[in-house]
């Protein structure tokens, strides 16, 4: 009996590839980075063959590190890097333009003249989403606008477009499947959320021909087969989800009311609210959660666009840490009558603010100002962005009848949670417990259970639910007047910075 799941977890910096056993336990793994191009300012783009090229590798390296045959494996489940742009030819395969990253801001401009012709209340109702470069609607529109002739090709259904998923599944499928989930559509700004499909109002809106687009399916479904050509034999792809809905599932957050925050590239908190799409009056985003037998589960969403991107800034760009595990230790021994704060608007500010325009801050210094306590605000930065989330979660969640602040406690997972200095900090900001899983590796194993689930390894949500396991929760410790007055300072920098 095939007894494995294999997870490729496509991400913003590197990709990965896990296999995992029937009992979810991890067999092998392998990873491996690739480039970042930033050709302008706010500009980041990937090359589509840096994103295939490490699919491709981790896969085969992986299956190889865990000495199992294709046989073996029971369904393929893929997670990714969501909203991030590619176009290619429907013949050749070939990419008509890098991959547009989801950090990208080069369409703000375009998102500002239709703010200003009054589409975002129809925009908003139809996808959960606010116009933002962030989205993928206007990034293909620009790809189709850079060269003569493609506008047509596009309309004749020379070209296809995907998000990351999308791309990975068709060339894995030797370009046999077109096709989507759910949740990476709902990242379009193309998909009206409430019927599942995409929304012809909002194709002319954006300029996008429908002849580009992949077909839409559950997150766990049957989305075709490997070329025999990548591990030998046909293998099943049974999964696919967005990475913040693979760790809201990989997180056991099945239930409305139920909450986690990853930190990563960006941070990212999803609130389970079933089956109600919550809107939202605070500038978070409705979005779906997961679907699964047709039936839609949808989310409140808060996006950061720089969370664990701070750290790589103190590594890369400053030079004050020589590994991101460095940066706690130094926060640990910052100066603590020194209060620094870093905004960190590197590519603009994401919820509750959602401003393309702003840029980052450093506030507070003094002559004694040194790396530890950069290192220190840098941290706290996240811990503060992630405050402002969840209040406005809370308040959204309240209108919606639900009552009390949103999630009382908060599931984590990504690279950061492997700090337990960010995480104390987290703690002590939000005045909430949090939660830190057994199995950080949240975002693969939820590519890996909606495989599984379909190819019938893994049980149903519920059971699946009680597998999750706790490695250690973090309690407020910080004196609430020591809180009052740094949350005071993080609001009055944001203001600086919005200014």
């Amino acid at each position: 009996m095939a007894a494995y799941v294999v997870a490729i977890d496509q991400g913003t910096t590197s990709t990965r590839t896990l296999v995992l056993r029937a009992d979810l336990s991890i067999a092998a793994g392998a990873q491996r980075e690739f480039a970042q191009h930033y050709p302008q300012s706010g500009w980041v783009e990937h090359d589509p063959a840096d994103l295939w090229e490490t699919t491709l590798a981790t896969l085969r390296q992986a299956v190889a590190a865990a000495a199992i045959t294709p046989d073996q494996i029971a369904a393929i489940g893929i997670t990714n890097q969501r909203e991030t742009t590619l176009v290619w030819d429907r013949e050749t395969g070939k990419p008509v333009h890098r991959a547009i990253v989801w950090q990208d801001r080069r369409t703000a401009d375009v998102c500002q003249r239709l703010k200003a012709e009054g589409v975002q209340p129809l925009v908003t109702a139809k996808t959960g989403l606010l116009l933002d470069p962030y989205f993928s609607a206007t990034k293909i529109a620009w790809i189709l606008d850079q060269v003569s002739g493609l506008r047509t090709r596009a309309e004749a259904g020379q070209l296809l477009f995907g998000t990351v998923d999308t791309y990975l599944l068709w060339r894995l499928t030797g370009g046999q499947v077109h096709a989507t989930d759910a949740t990476n559509a709902s990242r379009t700004a193309l998909l009206d959320i409430h019927t599942g499909q995409w929304d012809d109002e909002l194709l002319r809106l954006f300029r996008v021909p429908r002849a580009m687009l992949p077909e839409v399916r559950d997150s766990s479904a049957d989305f075709g087969m490997t070329d025999a050509a990548i591990l030998g034999t046909p293998v099943p792809i049974g999964g696919m989800a967005g990475d913040q809905q693979a760790a809201t599932v990989g997180q056991g957050c099945f239930t409305p009311g139920m909450m986690k925050s990853t930190y990563g590239t960006g941070c990212f908190a999803l609130l389970n609210t079933g089956t109600t799409a919550v809107p939202s009056n605070n500038a978070l985003l409705t979005t779906i959660a997961y679907q699964l037998d047709g039936r839609r589960t949808y989310a409140l969403e808060g996006a950061i666009f720089i969370a664990g991107a701070a750290v790589q800034w103190l590594r890369d760009g400053l030079g004050v840490i020589g590994s991101a595990a460095d940066s706690g230790t130094l926060a640990a021994a910052a100066d603590p009558t020194q209060e620094v704060y870093l905004v960190p608007a590197f590519v603009g500010l994401g919820a509750p603010w959602w401003n393309a325009d702003a840029r980052g801050g450093l506030f507070g210094l003094t002559r004694n100002t040194g790396p530890k306590e950069i290192a220190r605000a840098a941290l706290e930065s996240v811990a503060f962005q992630t405050r402002d989330l969840l209040d406005a979660m809370g308040r959204d969640w309240a209108a919606a009848g639900h009552g009390g602040a949103a999630g009382p406690v908060l599931r984590v997972d990504g690279g950061m949670t492997a700090s337990d200095w960010t995480m104390q900090a987290l703690a002590d900001i939000l005045d909430a417990q949090v939660d830190r899983p057994r199995i950080l590796e949240t975002t693969a194993l939820g590519a890996a259970y909606l495989a599984g689930l379909h190819a019938g390894v893994y049980p149903r949500p519920g059971e699946f639910a009680k597998i999750w396991a706790l490695d250690r929760r973090f309690s407020p410790q910080m004196p609430a007047a020591e809180r009052i007055r740094k949350l005071a300072g993080w609001d009055n920098a944001v203001r600086r910075v919005l200014m």
